[in-house]
This record gives structure tokens, sequence and C-alpha cells, in this order.
């Protein structure tokens, strides 16, 4: 939670690379996040598929893979 994202697909009319902060995140085999945007849209039930990490978020899970 707290992480800052990026749309990687059209959602709910907002266009691609809207940037957001994740609010909530759920889920044990589906990781699901809520995330607030930067115009004030809220949206639920996003993955993978609709996100990307951006900014400390990015670096801090690139860190993480090179360690792995």
């Amino acid at each position: 939670m707290g992480d800052k994202v990026s749309l990687t697909a059209e959602v709910d009319g907002l266009p691609i690379g809207t940037e957001g902060k994740v609010i909530l995140a759920n889920g044990f085999n589906w990781l699901r996040y809520r995330v607030r945007f930067s115009n004030g849209t809220e949206i639920g039930d996003l993955d993978h598929r609709h996100l990307q990490p951006i900014g400390k978020t990015a670096r801090r899970l690139a860190r993480a893979a090179k360690r792995a």
C-alpha cells in the first residue's frame, strides 16, 4: 500500500499513463489493488495487467529482482 503506479491499459475512461497511489491491496492467489488516481478517481479490482510501478516503487522492485 502507498506505492505509486501508472495505468498500462485504459480503464473506466482513464488514459494509459495516468498516475495514482495504491490505497488497498488484497488477495492471495489473485493480487488486486484499489487505486486513487491523480484526478481523484478511485478504481478497485486492478491487477498487474492494468498497473505498473513507478518512482521509488519501481526502483525497490528492481533491486529485489536483482537479489533473487
